[in-house]
């Protein structure tokens, strides 16, 4: 491949491989101009990083794998999945958009579930998992041993399971987000 960087010998080769890789690209993307855009990117790689390029396979099978995952790529960063004939288009900002209002619609729940946890059990729970202390340094903090926010920390999660349908997790997780925000 280090002949290549002869401009006559990369220019035969492009003019030789361009339409037919293309057409390689256009197979998987369905897109002319970005099939186009997929063979100009090789080329210009492959002018920029020809010393390191040793093949093993003809230049055009070489070159076909390569087309046939750059354009695979392209199709992944535009979230278009081409299978067969049909083209799916993965939902950008519904899902999400879905999710954060799921997630907006259990703040109250969870905020009043806190609530009605008893006062000092709930500082013990809060110090944990909204300000991240440790078992040990809630027990320093309020002057009791580290078995007492054990199980007070325990006490706090199964009232929270008695009233919660979802996942200790989820639940922790949503509170996490809810308090840190």
């Amino acid at each position: 491949m280090s002949s290549h960087k002869d401009l006559k010998i990369f220019e035969s080769l492009y003019k030789e491989h361009f339409a037919y890789f293309s057409l390689v690209s256009f197979n998987i993307t369905k897109d002319k101009d970005v099939a186009k855009d997929v063979v100009q990117d090789f080329f210009i790689y492959l002018w920029e990083k020809e010393e390191a390029i040793n093949f093993t396979t003809s230049f055009k099978a070489y070159g076909t794998r390569a087309i046939k995952n750059l354009s695979l790529q392209h199709l992944e960063k535009s979230k278009t999945i081409s299978i067969d004939t049909k083209k799916i288009i993965l939902p950008k900002m519904e899902e999400q958009t879905i999710f954060e209002n799921s997630e907006e619609n259990k703040k109250p729940k969870i905020e009043t579930l806190v609530e009605k946890i008893p006062q000092a059990r709930r500082e013990i729970f809060m110090s944990h998992i909204v300000e991240g202390h440790s078992y040990a340094e809630i027990a320093e903090m309020y002057n009791i041993s580290i078995n007492t926010v054990k199980t007070q920390m325990k006490r706090a999660y199964a009232f929270l399971r008695e009233f919660e349908n979802s996942s200790t997790l989820t639940l922790i997780g949503t509170l996490y987000l809810l308090f840190r925000n």
